[in-house]
C-alpha cells in the first residue's frame, strides 16, 4: 500500500483521502449489504429452509439410489458369495470326513483280514510243526523199539548161553564137591542120574 502511494505520488497524482481510495466504495457497499447476513447462521434462518430442505431431499434420495442400486447389491453379493463359500467348505469338509471314515473302515477291514490270515498261517505252521514232531517221535520210538528188540534178543542169547554154562559149571561144581567129600570123582553116568 505504501509502495502504491509512493508510485501515485511519483506519477503526479495526489494521494486519496482516507476512505476514498479506489475500490473502497465496493468494500463499503459489500459490508453494508452483508451486514444483514452476518447477524446469524443461515441454518437457523427460516428464509433459507426451503432451499436446504430441497437440497437435503435431493442428496438423500441420490444417496438412497446409490445405496439401493450399487452398494446394497454389491454387499449382498459379497454376503451371498461368503455364505456359498462357507457352505462349500462345510460340504467339502464333510466329504473329506466321509472319505476318511471310509478309508479307516477299509484299513480296519484289511487289518482284520491280515490278522486272520496271519493266524491261519500260524495255525498251519503250528500244525506242520506238530506233524513233523509227531513223525520224528514215531521214528525215534520205532528206532528205540528196534534197539530194544535187538537188546532183548542179545539178552536172551546171553541168557541162553549163560544157562548152558550154568549146567556145565553146575556139573563141574558137583564133581568138585563129590570129589572133595568122597575122595573120588563121580562118573558122567552118576552126574546124569543126579541131574535127572
Amino acid at each position: 500500500m505504501a509502495m502504491q502511494t509512493h508510485d501515485n505520488a511519483a506519477a503526479g497524482h495526489a494521494p486519496a483521502a482516507p476512505g476514498h481510495e479506489p475500490g473502497a466504495t465496493g468494500a463499503h457497499e459489500g459490508a453494508a449489504a452483508g451486514g444483514h447476513e452476518s447477524a446469524g447462521l443461515p441454518q437457523f434462518d427460516f428464509a433459507w429452509w426451503p432451499g436446504q430442505i430441497a437440497w437435503f431431499l435431493i442428496i438423500f434420495f441420490a444417496m438412497m439410489m446409490i445405496i439401493r442400486f450399487w452398494a446394497a447389491p454389491k454387499i449382498g453379493g459379497t454376503i451371498e458369495a461368503r455364505d456359498a463359500k462357507i457352505a462349500g467348505d462345510i460340504a467339502e469338509a464333510r466329504r473329506m470326513k466321509d472319505e476318511a471314515d471310509a478309508q479307516a473302515a477299509a484299513a480296519a477291514a484289511e487289518a482284520a483280514q491280515a490278522r486272520a490270515q496271519a493266524q491261519k498261517v500260524a495255525a498251519e505252521a503250528r500244525a506242520r510243526a506238530q506233524a513233523e514232531i509227531a513223525a520224528r517221535l514215531a521214528e525215534e520210538e520205532a528206532k528205540l523199539a528196534a534197539t530194544g528188540a535187538e537188546a532183548e534178543a542179545r539178552i536172551a542169547k546171553a541168557r541162553d548161553a549163560a544157562m548152558a554154562n550154568v549146567q556145565s559149571i553146575g556139573a563141574e561144581t558137583a564133581q568138585a564137591i563129590v570129589a572133595k567129600l568122597t575122595g573120588r570123582a563121580p562118573t558122567a553116568a552118576e552126574l546124569a542120574a543126579a541131574r535127572g
